[in-house]
């Protein structure tokens, strides 16, 4: 037990939280989507926003309407076979992290329809703030460039070299969690492990609504525009 607290006192709970954009403009909003896929959730972002802030996205998925990021173990992640072994090691063990990018098309509804799916919508400064969260959480070398590591696990998907450890007290689902409260989300990230944890805080929250764009009410983050 002491070498396991050694361990996490040892490994980098990054990335961290991102502090709020200021500009909170009141006069636009941005849909984007939640996915809980069992164990592991992630966010669905409109392509053209995140390739401005990763120029290697826009080489690598070209002109897709979404896509999708999760960060999560490297060894997990990418195993074409899940073993106990793996398992156990991910969850106990400090390891290196990596991002999991998907290509997503337009009706994000229809393309994870095995999956649960809540939709948000942001106010501006918000939506910037999710952004530059999942930005740094890619690894960048010396050149500032984002490194692939092997392709994805589903659809055109692409990993890439992630920042921070993966451990028991720094899950997917903390990721996930850390990018709520990037985006303004009163959630508190550390005790937020599980998919199950985010996705009922997002219900419980009234957080997930429609974004009404030319409408006389707008429902953001729960909270009423009129």
């Amino acid at each position: 037990m002491s070498l396991f607290l050694s361990l996490l006192s040892a490994c980098s709970f990054k990335p961290d939280v991102v502090t709020q954009s200021k500009d909170a403009s009141v006069s636009e909003w941005q849909e984007l989507y939640v996915v809980s896929h069992g164990w592991h959730t992630g966010f669905v972002v409109p392509g053209d926003r995140i390739q401005l802030h990763i120029p290697e996205l826009k080489k690598r998925f070209g002109n897709t309407p979404n896509i999708e990021f999760g960060w999560g173990d490297k060894d997990f992640y990418q195993a074409e076979e899940i073993t106990t072994g793996l398992t156990l090691r991910s969850i106990f063990w400090p390891t290196d992290s990596v991002i999991h990018a998907v290509a997503v098309p337009e009706n994000v509804n229809q393309y994870f329809s095995n999956s649960e799916v809540k939709t948000l919508c942001l106010s501006k400064g918000d939506y910037f703030s999710l952004l530059n969260f999942i930005a740094s959480s890619f690894y960048k070398n010396q050149k500032g460039e984002v490194l692939e590591t092997q392709g994805g696990i589903y659809g055109n998907s692409q990993f890439y070299k992630g920042v921070g450890d993966f451990s028991l007290l720094n899950t997917c689902n903390k990721w996930t969690a850390k990018g709520l409260k990037s985006a303004g989300m009163d959630i508190s990230p550390a005790f937020k492990l599980t998919a199950g944890s985010i996705m009922t805080y997002l219900g419980k929250t009234g957080a997930e609504n429609q974004c009404l764009v030319g409408g006389e009410k707008w429902e953001v983050l729960g909270k009423t525009k009129r």
